[in-house]
């Protein structure tokens, strides 16, 4: 009876847990103990799990008693691997886990629902549609996800598009519905089981489908997206489960990584179907606007220099920083600026790096004060009074063509306003393009500069050249 209290109690204690944690997350200064908040929740509906109990002539029994040994192997194994491969993981290397964890947690969710309806326990048309559409989500979540990864870890370089694919898909997509409704009104007849397997077989197909013609530029979208179908195919399984820890776990998922994406696509001043449906990153060329100047190089040392007397600098990072895992050096360069009474901020566009938040959580590992951090909206406005900005590695985001070229893809954009500050330098491994594939047309303006070079060896040039001037002093 105590175990049987515990199980009724533990959903909604669960639940608590996660949208505490998640309101913790909010901040950076209280996102750690936020994620081992809703962590200790996961771990309380997981105990939970293995004493859901049904009422069989009187007698509470563990429907896990035939499979106990399995489904603690699968525990220890799947635990232990992602805490030895989440401990290790590079900076860089942090969006491809995203992506593959998420679509584990959608490949879970499709293996629910396939154990559902293999199970013969189906108790009416509405449990049957809801565990369908949750194994259509999560199916797709599942193979998207895992093409995403494919994407960013350079493994799938270039997107793969062919004439009529919108069409196609649209009919693998409708023919995989028909299917499921097949299943639902054939449920427990042998027809079903050829109806569910091919059911399946579509839905993973459809989103391997969906995501390949997708440029490489909008995977943070795209992670973002299938994050929020993983929530809502385990709050679907949830529901068919009758289990309300996995239902508001599933709910709030859903509704963050849905808000997230819509609120990023904003960012990106592009609509969700534009960022499915669109070619984006095919141009190769700045759009209709003749691009004007020439690229000038400028050394490290007179780059350095020039920022330390300066009153203000901006930094911007961009994914070359992770590349370069140069963000204890930067730091180290940002430490020296503001001993010599330089006021140094950090500018963060909502969709800079691989995934959300990217940056934020590169620079907390670096260990920058959560002070001197500002998201885009919070920061533009100081760029015309600033000395010195300094673009590390970041391309699209700082990229002027978003505001005065109509025929670019990423006109329309909000973007970082560093050309309007009074210096601009950009460390940049060469001349070649950003992850778009657009021209960026700062890198031509009168008062921008270009620091060649790897930004680890870069910014390690920067901080010796300061030191020798404050030792030459």
């Amino acid at each position: 009876m105590i175990a049987q209290h515990f199980v009724g109690l533990s959903g909604l204690f669960a639940a608590a847990l996660f949208i505490f944690g998640l309101k913790r997350m909010a901040s950076p200064v209280t996102a750690l103990s936020g994620i081992m908040t809703a962590g200790a929740g996961m771990i309380v509906a997981v105990i939970a799990s293995f004493l859901v109990l049904f009422e069989l002539d009187g007698t509470v029994r563990s429907h896990l008693t035939t499979n106990l040994g399995l489904a603690i192997v699968a525990l220890l194994a799947g635990g232990g691997w992602a805490w030895w491969r989440g401990a290790r993981v590079e900076m860089t290397a942090m969006p491809q886990m995203v992506a593959l964890y998420n679509g584990m947690g959608g490949g879970a969710a499709a293996a629910i629902a396939a154990v559902e309806l293999s199970g013969g326990r189906g108790s009416g048309t509405l449990l049957l549609a809801v565990t369908i559409i949750g194994a259509l989500i999560g199916s797709i979540s599942l193979t998207g996800s895992f093409i995403a990864w494919a994407k960013l870890d350079s493994r799938i370089k270039k997107p793969w598009r062919f004439s009529g694919q919108r069409l196609v898909n649209g009919l693998i997509f409708l023919a995989t519905l028909f299917v499921g409704l097949g299943v639902i009104l054939l449920y427990g007849s042998p027809a079903d089981t050829v109806l569910a397997v091919l059911f399946f077989v579509g839905a993973l197909a459809f989103g391997v489908l969906m995501t390949l013609p997708i440029g490489g530029a909008d995977m943070p979208v795209v992670i973002s997206l299938y994050n929020a179908f993983t929530g809502l195919a385990v709050g679907l399984e949830g529901f068919a489960l009758q289990n309300p820890a996995l239902m508001i776990a599933g709910m709030v998922v859903g509704s963050a990584g849905t808000l997230l994406t819509l609120l990023m696509a904003k960012a990106m001043n592009r609509s969700l179907a534009n960022v499915l449906f669109s070619n984006f990153g095919d141009t190769t060329a700045s759009g209709g606007v003749e691009v004007h100047g020439q690229m000038k190089s400028a050394d490290a040392a007179d780059a350095a220099i020039n920022m330390r007397y300066a009153s203000s600098v901006i930094i911007i990072p961009g994914y070359g920083l992770a590349v370069a895992q140069a963000q204890q050096k930067l730091y180290e360069f940002v430490k020296i600026l503001l001993a010599a009474g330089v006021e140094v901020k950090f500018a963060i566009h909502p969709v800079a790096g691989r995934m959300p938040g990217h940056m934020n959580v590169l620079l907390a590992e670096a260990g920058v004060p959560y002070d001197i951090i500002f998201d885009m909206d919070d920061i533009n406005a100081d760029f015309p009074n600033t000395d010195v900005a300094l673009v590390i590695g970041a391309n699209d985001v700082v990229n002027p063509a978003a505001r005065t070229d109509k025929s670019s893809p990423i006109y329309g954009m909000p973007i970082l306003d560093a050309d309007k500050a009074h210096q601009v330098y950009v460390v940049k491994r060469g001349q070649g393009k950003g992850y778009s594939g657009v021209e960026n047309l700062l890198f031509f303006e009168d008062n921008c500069s270009m620091v060649y070079g790897d930004a680890q060896a870069v910014l390690s040039q920067m901080v010796q050249s300061v030191k020798d001037l404050a030792a030459a002093a």
